[in-house]
């Protein structure tokens, strides 16, 4: 790749030609370095360099075809299944000066999102906020209740059942998995034939994935916790809802849960940043006998921190604004119809899926997510190349396959802070890659979406 020195026009309203520094690409495309140029609202002055991709991008995307210089304008579709769109009013929450962390006007916040948090999770008991991704908190689940040699049961859903079984053996814990082809959720009646078998209790807790983004798959938790009750087991019961919490129906406490996982990326509409884990008086009693060393993690001594308003290390005060902000903007919305929207606009989805005459991973009516839509493509297609071809034409971002999918499924997130038009102009893109990337289907999925969205059984219309 080699760069040259070219002057294009000026742009409308601009002081004087555009100078670009122009590096060609193997295939002669060519790209820009980062410039300042007028009449784009300034948003070159922060362009990511030209390196092996020219699909990195901040505001817009200058690319040269031809001697013309091509934009992409307007906002950056990310319908990737999390991290989410972050509302306007979230980002604005966050921008704030920094307050005492020890003073009374952040104990008074910290209180307020504790009892905010307690609402979300469906639980009176607490809930821990730590400064991290929701990797940090499967860790926290577990340094602060297993012991090394402890075994647990995981029912493998899809790519993060495998992540977090990983993470598990690292900590010298045994971890007996039910496999799964990673199109169906996890099976209460083997978990219970499982747990039946173990006379002596070796098993130690049960770990299950709610919501599994790489899949579309969700499985159904209050079936587990009745598994688990009917096989008399002790086993504590752990969910991971990253990508559930603030977008599908979710009882911690109703449904028996001893140790729920949660992000503040998805469904709560916020900037990663923020995990949690919601506990129960019975993951409480462990945390106290189990032997596993922790200590930023520790349970214990967030609980007596919390209880005056504050946390036993500097917490990210900003990203706390933010998620006071995220549970008001749930909460004025209703959570009930929070969960109502999100199965609508996946029905939706799902709607255009069967008319382009693709199939979802998810194999089980009953187990599809509200939240992202997996969609396999035909054999000798690449998802992914769909995926490149649709974000260079059409400036949107969809999930790539993970683990055994790579190349297999994409993934169209519709979670979190997202309406129907946003969906529209979503399938709308979706439908036109499949046309670029070659692959085989049918015309009218964005019109069988619009059918669901309008039906009157499904939402109420406003009509004069």
């Amino acid at each position: 790749m080699h760069a040259a020195r070219e002057s294009l026009p000026a742009a409308s309203g601009a002081e004087s030609p555009i100078n670009l520094d122009l590096h060609r690409t193997k295939d002669g495309m060519k790209t820009v370095d980062p410039i300042q140029v007028y009449g784009c609202v300034g948003a070159f002055s922060r362009y990511i360099p030209a390196r092996k991709s020219a699909l990195k991008r901040t505001v817009c995307t200058p690319q040269i075809k031809d001697g013309t210089m091509v934009v992409q304008t307007g906002r950056h579709f990310l319908q990737i299944p999390g991290p989410s769109n972050v509302p306007d009013r979230v980002l604005r929450a966050m921008d704030m000066p920094t307050i005492d962390h020890r003073g009374p006007e952040f104990a008074e916040m910290a209180f307020d999102i504790m009892d905010g948090c307690k609402r979300i999770f469906g639980t009176k008991n607490p809930v821990l906020i730590y400064p991290s991704s929701g990797t940090g908190a499967w860790e926290a689940a577990i340094v602060n209740t297993l012991s090394p040699g402890d075994k647990v049961l995981m029912a493998e859903t899809g790519q993060f059942s495998v992540l977090w079984r990983q993470l598990a053996a690292r900590f010298q814990i045994e971890v007996e998995t039910i496999s799964g082809d990673w199109r169906r959720g996890a099976k209460a009646v083997d978990i219970e034939a499982r747990l039946a078998a173990d006379k002596g209790h070796a098993i130690k807790a049960v770990m299950i994935v709610h919501n599994e983004t790489s899949t579309g798959v969700t499985s159904r938790i209050d079936e587990v916790r009745k598994a688990m009750d009917r096989a008399r087991h002790p086993a504590l019961l752990f969910v991971d809802t990253v990508s559930s919490i603030g977008s599908i129906d979710y009882q911690h406490d109703a449904w028996g849960v001893d140790v729920t996982v949660g992000g503040s990326q998805k469904g709560l509409m916020m900037p990663p940043g923020l995990s949690f884990n919601a506990v129960s008086n019975k993951a409480i009693e462990a945390s106290k006998n189990n032997t596993m060393p922790r200590s930023y993690w520790d349970w214990n001594e967030a609980i007596n921190a919390n209880k005056s308003g504050s946390w036993p290390y500097t917490p990210a005060t900003n990203l706390l604004f933010a998620l006071k902000e995220a549970i008001a903007m749930l909460e004025e919305e209703g959570l009930e119809n929070v969960f109502a929207r999100h199965e609508r606009h996946a029905a939706a989805a799902r709607a255009a899926v069967r008319a382009w005459g693709l199939e979802t991973v998810c194999v089980d009516a009953g187990e599809y997510s509200p939240v992202t839509t997996a969609v396999m493509v035909p054999e000798s297609h690449d998802a992914d190349y769909f995926r490149k071809l649709t974000l260079e034409n059409f400036n949107m971002s969809l999930g790539t396959g993970l683990g055994k999918l790579k190349g297999r499924a994409f993934r169209i997130g519709h979670l979190g802070y997202f309406n129907d038009l946003m969906l529209m102009g979503t399938l709308s893109g979706v439908e036109m890659g499949l046309d670029l990337a070659g692959i085989p289907h049918k015309v009218g999925g964005v019109l069988a979406a619009m059918d669901v969205l309008k039906g009157k059984d499904v939402m109420k219309l406003a009509v004069a």
